[in-house]
């Protein structure tokens, strides 16, 4: 068995909408059925014991190792507490070849589950040890290291509650709810409107006592200190017991409070040193510890802290007492357990000595000894939920205490003997305010019911109710995907919304291109949806992303297929059939929301299928109002687009809405088949996205196919009276839709300049060749820059092929580069001849183009020679 290569599909994907990590897992003769290799399912199982059946659910053929892999790596993940339950392993083409996929949760330990699940099953091929409880170890282990904390994991949680897209920005606790214009972002239990001033504020707290005494909120009289010195003397002021903590410390670090001598006094000046540089001392406020929790402008939860402490059994001593607490399982290191183990230091052994005791005493029975008189869980105390005793004027303090400093999510710590009664009867006060609050002790309190702080962060960020998320489009398909993304996003912009998009030229903003290149891919998607002026995002999805990494969203509120066809780059990845492409093309609409809607060519069989996996509702366009798949739809009273009698018709029941295709410039008053096609599946779109029918036709008026506007897609020009089009057509549907458009348009000869794409199957490229044969006169081939994989020559050989027996072609000839094949086709142009380009290099040929234009416009005297090419037909 051997595992070639690894990807993690971070959105929803071919497989599922979970994220997984897909693994090409090889296996020989013998490892395509577990049972010719004798024992080693007994040898599996006696080394993972826990790992359940090796039959997925549903398989009902030979399980092979692979399959093996499949259950060892989900198994372990499961075992290690992640919570994963799809899985998946599917045969391909290629003899004893298989695809596997495994369900993550964080992707560090899912490509680690695989690679000690590979081990395992290794070990048990071979026989040879395998330590499972190591390799759980090391899953969970790392598991702790990359997923959220309590504090922030609650408050994902509810965002994917109600719907809220989450992407996490960092490894640690960054992280963006919602898209675009309408996304929020939280560090930790911070809000993104929280502002750094108030922050500082809350770090210091010698100032925020001095705003919160200013505001009439209650707190402990008291001062810094300089040295030991002056802290016994501030002590000696205040009057005895006093708390000495950091001025800017946090979590609890260094706090000592109920100090009653100057021994204790020293001991807790240099814990509070070491966090800080200045220490406070101020007057101990007897009572309880509470931590009362603000979040925006209302009280959400209330907890009491009691300090870390052991109930003595008259047999044990107090180490061997906190060695029991220690191992109650919901206490570990640090914030990612419900509770923290208690320690030993300085602090711990000077409270045992203020009792008269030590680490090897012996507490008698029901004796409570006390480690540590702060009450913070970060230092091993407890909480009990209190939320529902809060007094509405307690309450009111630690409002007004958040409001005063400035934080929308506020930790607000009250010292009183009870939180049934105002402050001021009891002379109880704030003695502290926090930002980004630790949120784990009302989540899982050790005591009484968690509160839904996590819900109530959320809320008060998305007010209104919403879910945060901007209109997302995503087009798909084999041929038109980018002029319908280009056109979809004019509409929307029409509708005065900030609008991006991303396709195979480049990533654009309000139509300036931020990024060049092939970017309809799920990382430009994400890019998209991070920038904080984008309304609305059109995204052209291409099959290549969609393999590689799923989705670069979760759902979106349109889904538009253009077409499938005969299909285009089939033999790679595994896809080799019109169907296999149409599963990795339907992934969009399988992820459509349940109110938004799929907008599908009904004329093409396999598009109009995809209808059933549908979560939302569908529009159907096709050119014949009287196509069965549409008239049928329509039928129903449900949404079509359609051409009739010069216009193109959207038609809801007895509804219509008619735009005539003379006022729709990109299909050239109608004439231009596949734009025709490419205007209906953008009006479905926009329909979908509420845009008004009068910005719908004021928008297709003024959008053109220019290659300033659409460049690549059936540009036309004029050039010394004979007629130029541009189009990076590259596919046999492509060039037939583009033949069937020329032949509309006039002309005394016809030549056609085209190279081929080198990753093509052999038929797909001597097709393209073949059709052109019949509708033109000229063919000039051309090796472009790059084949692909191909050998020198070999593009242009097949391309030949298909023009053995052509129909109409009189006249091949064969050209190295790109624009030494235009200006030899440009050279032999007459007046009233047209010229079909089948361009390669899209900005740079379509510049070419506009040079040689303007060449041929300028006066004689002013033309210049144009400067030698490259090899390569570069200049």
């Amino acid at each position: 068995m051997e595992i070639s290569r690894i990807r993690a599909l971070r959105g929803p994907n071919v497989w599922s909408r979970h994220t997984s990590i897909e693994a090409i897992v090889s296996c020989d003769e013998a490892g395509r059925s577990i049972g010719r290799t004798p024992g080693f399912e007994a040898r599996l199982r006696a080394r993972f014991p826990r790992i359940g059946a090796l039959r997925p659910t549903g398989h009902a053929g030979v399980v092979s190792l692979a399959h093996a892999l499949e259950c060892t790596a989900l198994a372990l993940q499961a075992q290690a507490g992640c919570p994963v339950s799809f899985s998946r392993t599917t045969p391909t083409v290629e003899a004893g070849v298989y695809q596997v996929v495994v369900e993550y949760s964080e992707e560090a330990v899912g490509r680690l589950a695989v690679e000690l699940a590979g081990a395992l099953v290794r070990a048990a091929l071979d026989d040879t040890p395998f330590d499972v409880e190591a390799a759980l170890a090391r899953l969970r282990e790392l598991d702790e290291d990359v997923r959220l904390g309590p504090s922030t994991g609650s408050i994902v949680d509810a965002a994917v509650a109600r719907g809220i897209p989450f992407r996490r920005l960092t490894e640690g606790s960054l992280v963006q709810f919602g898209w675009g214009s309408k996304q929020r972002r939280i560090q930790a239990a911070e809000v993104d409107r929280t502002s750094a001033i108030a922050e500082s504020i809350a770090q210091d707290k010698e100032l925020t006592k001095q705003l919160l005494e200013a505001a009439g909120v209650p707190v402990p009289g008291g001062r810094p200190a300089t040295d030991v010195e002056d802290a016994w003397a501030a002590a000696c002021e205040i009057g005895l017991p006093v708390v000495v903590k950091p001025q800017d410390g946090n979590q609890g670090k260094g706090v000592t409070v109920n100090i009653t001598t100057r021994e204790h006094l020293e001991i807790a000046y240099k814990a509070a040193a070491a966090v800080s540089d200045e220490v406070l001392v101020e007057r101990f406020i007897p009572g309880h510890d509470f931590r009362l929790l603000v979040v925006g402008d209302k009280l959400v939860a209330a907890a009491r802290r009691d300090p870390p402490h052991v109930i003595g059994d008259g047999r044990h001593t107090v180490r061997e007492l906190v060695e029991q607490v220690n191992a109650d399982p919901r206490r570990g290191d640090g914030h990612a357990t419900s509770l923290t183990r208690i320690r030993f230091d300085a602090i711990a052994e000077a409270r045992l000595a203020a009792q008269g005791l030590n680490a090897d005493s012996v507490p008698a029975p029901g004796q409570r000894v006390v480690l540590r008189n702060n009450a913070n869980l970060s230092t091993g105390g407890t909480a009990t939920d209190v939320t529902d005793d809060v007094h509405p004027e307690v309450a009111a303090r630690a409002v007004a205490a958040a409001q005063i400093i400035g934080l929308d999510i506020c930790g607000v710590d009250v010292v009183c003997e009870t939180v049934l009664k105002p402050l001021e009867e009891q002379g109880g006060g704030v003695v502290e305010v926090n930002a980004a609050p630790g949120l784990r002790m009302h989540l899982t309190p050790s005591y009484g019911r968690g509160r839904a702080v996590g819900e109530a962060v959320i809320d008060s960020m998305f007010r209104d109710g919403g879910d945060g998320r901007i209109p997302v489009v995503a087009v798909t398909g084999t041929n038109g995907k980018t002029t319908t993304v280009r056109l979809i996003a004019h509409l929307l912009e029409g509708a005065g919304l900030r609008t991006a998009m991303t396709n195979t030229d480049g990533i654009y903003i309000r139509g300036r291109r931020i990024d060049t290149g092939d970017c309809a891919g799920p990382r430009s998607a994400r890019n998209v949806l991070m920038h904080p002026d984008v309304d609305a995002a059109v995204f052209e999805t291409a099959r290549g992303g969609v393999l590689r990494e799923g989705l670069g969203f979760d759902r979106c509120k349109v889904a538009v297929v253009t077409n499938i066809g005969a299909g285009d780059h089939l033999g790679m990845n595994y896809i080799t059939t019109v169907e296999d492409l149409a599963l990795v093309k339907r992934v969009i609409v399988q992820n459509v929301a349940d109110d938004g809607i799929a907008v599908l060519n009904a004329a093409d069989p396999v598009v109009a299928a995809m209808a059933d996996v549908c979560p939302g509702s569908v529009t159907f366009f096709a050119a014949d109002p009287q196509h069965p798949v549409l008239a049928a739809h329509r039928a129903q009273g449900k949404r079509v687009v359609f051409v009739e009698d010069g216009c193109i018709v959207a038609a809801e029941g007895r509804w219509r809405q008619r735009l005539p295709l003379a006022d729709v410039p990109l299909t050239r008053k109608g004439t231009i088949g596949f734009q025709v096609e490419n205007a209906m599946a953008a009006v479905a779109a926009g329909w979908a996205c509420g845009i008004g029918w009068d910005v719908l036709r004021c928008a297709l008026a003024g959008f053109t196919s220019e290659s300033d506007n659409a460049p690549g897609r059936f540009n036309v020009f004029d050039y010394r009276g004979s007629t130029l089009i541009a189009d990076y057509g590259h596919n046999p549907d492509a060039i037939a839709a583009l033949v069937k458009a020329v032949e509309t348009m006039p002309a005394k000869r016809r030549l056609v300049v085209i190279s081929g794409a080198g990753d093509r199957r052999d038929e797909d490229i001597r097709q393209q060749t073949e059709i052109l044969g019949g509708a033109f006169d000229e063919v000039l081939l051309y090796q472009d820059q790059c084949q692909r994989g191909r050998a020198d020559g070999e593009v242009l050989g097949l391309l030949r092929e298909g023009l053995r027996g052509a129909r109409r072609t009189t006249a091949i000839e064969e050209i190295r580069g790109e624009f030494r094949a235009i200006d030899a086709a440009l050279a032999r142009l007459g007046a009233g001849d047209l010229c079909l380009i089948l361009i390669d290099q899209v900005d740079e040929a379509l510049a070419h183009i506009a040079r040689r234009i303007a060449e041929a416009a300028a006066p004689a005297e002013a033309r210049r020679e144009p400067a030698l090419y490259g090899s390569d037909g570069l200049w």
